[in-house]
């Protein structure tokens, strides 16, 4: 069952999974922490070129079915645009400001 993004426990995964949803470049970029890195499927990638390709570029969607850790893990459906619908796990890092310095996601 899908968990409503208002009911999202940690208030930057939440913001993170709106500012995806709603194709929210500028948004996106607001919750990022200076500097901040993400991986997928284990890979260090460069953040502006992976999130213009991956999510913004191909109307990415994340639907999420449950999260864990305290709001900073979240298993989701995550689709877009190039690859179709894959089940994800998205992991944060958040700052003490309550930016995401880091992100991991891959297959879940």
């Amino acid at each position: 069952m899908t968990i409503q993004t208002t009911r999202l426990s940690d208030p930057a995964v939440r913001a993170f999974v709106t500012a995806v949803d709603n194709h929210d470049r500028e948004g996106f970029t607001a919750l990022l922490a200076p500097g901040a890195t993400m991986a997928d499927d284990g890979s260090d990638r460069d953040l502006a070129d992976w999130t213009d390709r991956e999510i913004f570029s191909s109307n990415g969607h994340l639907e999420v079915d449950n999260e864990s850790a305290g709001g900073r893990t979240v298993i989701a459906r995550y689709r877009n645009d190039t690859w179709g619908e894959m089940r994800t796990r998205w992991t944060f890092t958040v700052d003490d400001d309550g930016r995401i310095s880091r992100f991991e996601t891959g297959q879940a």
